[in-house]
């Protein structure tokens, strides 16, 4: 293929085959503005009173480009754009964005409100596209004790073990890889070494000890969970950096981790740091200096939006490219879907299109590393080509 121009450049990134390696399901029901609102917002909280959403980078993005897919003129109002929404279906708004997203293969996270969001058999039959599973250990680990603790047995502690260990080998053996929320629940500032089977049973009988929905927030059982993963020579996806208002920022920088993947070189495990902004760089240098650390800007994309293209070209300053990935982390918007692919491609192709203008470099070469970023090192890592 011969690429001479940026608009060839850009027109075949457009068109690129994307592996969207993390993400999680959409709603199917109607939306109103509130709820539209708070999926297009990290807070927990409503928009401060005089306020909105709308007026963010991820709400300009909204009005600017996804207008247009369904109708719309581009900037039209936020109460033009939800009343033309609510108006259509759910099934035609998630067809048209899930259509013009462009993805061709989606790693679906399945921990996470898992009975509101479309299941990934679900999101198959929407997209007619390849859906894979990833699991969520703490989940995993949170619906084991729940079973374990409304039975009637002796030795709670050891059937909880036993059973997170069969239901755990179960749950990967038809996933593509797990995900940790260490980084919400205790912090990336945890030690790294293996539980004692002491400091286990401890943590075992305080969780099963818990009255109605179990919460996992034990850095003993959480290092059990990670170190299960190692040792199954799972792709384990962690949270990096921005995210919901009950993660401490500062305690989710990736470079916590350095011990950890000190310990877990050559076990065959793989890592893959998800968002990482503003922590995008202390990624790109982790997945440089460890053979089995990789790392996205996914959720970082869709929120910085006009200045996405900042944050992907800091991500290709010291990681070499065949560590870097991509992911929209859309959650129950379609909208995130195409935004993610939208901004990651106009990003990826000004970014590289810069490299040719001021260091020569091929425009065959930009199009090869955008193709690698964009499919083939997520194909490579989680083995599925």
């Amino acid at each position: 293929m011969s690429i001479k121009s940026a608009d060839v450049l850009l027109k075949e990134v457009k068109s690129l085959q994307l592996f969207d390696h993390h993400c999680h399901g959409i709603v199917t029901e109607p939306l109103q503005r509130p709820k539209f609102e708070e999926l297009i917002s990290e807070s927990s909280s409503p928009a401060a009173v005089g306020t909105t959403r709308f007026d963010s980078q991820i709400g300009f993005q909204v009005r600017g480009s996804c207008a247009p897919i369904i109708g719309l003129s581009s900037f039209c109002s936020p109460s033009k754009y939800i009343e033309k929404r609510a108006a259509m279906s759910p099934a035609i708004v998630n067809s048209k964005f899930l259509e013009a997203a462009g993805i061709k293969t989606f790693g679906l996270e399945t921990g996470h409100s898992a009975d509101t969001i479309t299941t990934p058999d679900e999101l198959n039959q929407l997209t007619g596209k390849t859906v894979y599973e990833i699991v969520r250990l703490e989940k995993v680990a949170e619906e084991v004790a729940e079973r374990i603790r409304d039975q009637d047995c002796s030795d709670k502690e050891t059937a909880f073990l036993k059973e997170l260990d069969a239901t755990l080998q179960t749950r990967i053996n038809k996933a593509i890889g797990v995900k940790s929320i260490a980084a919400y629940r205790i912090g990336l500032d945890f030690s790294p070494a293996r539980p004692t089977k002491d400091e286990l049973s401890k943590a075992v009988a305080n969780l099963l000890a818990q009255d109605g929905e179990i919460r996992l927030e034990d850095s003993t059982i959480i290092r059990y969970l990670l170190w299960f993963a190692i040792d199954a020579a799972q792709v384990i996806q962690l949270h990096i950096g921005y995210g919901d208002d009950d993660v401490d920022l500062h305690r989710c920088n990736p470079l916590l981790l350095t011990n950890l993947f000190r310990e877990s070189s050559g076990s065959g495990a793989r890592f893959t740091l998800l968002h990482c902004y503003p922590f995008h760089r202390e990624a790109g240098y982790l997945a440089d200096v460890f053979p089995h650390v990789y790392f996205d800007v996914g959720l970082a994309i869709n929120y910085t939006g006009a200045r996405a293209q900042a944050v992907i070209a800091e991500s290709l300053e010291v990681s070499p490219f065949g560590k870097i990935l991509f992911s929209s982390d859309a959650y129950g918007l379609p909208e995130l879907y195409y935004l993610g692919a939208k901004l990651f491609r106009d990003g990826l192709t000004k970014t590289l299109y810069d490299f040719h203008q001021e260091e020569s470099w091929p425009l065959e070469e930009c199009y090869r590393i955008a193709r690698m970023i964009g499919y083939e090192n997520a194909e490579r890592l989680y083995e599925v080509g």
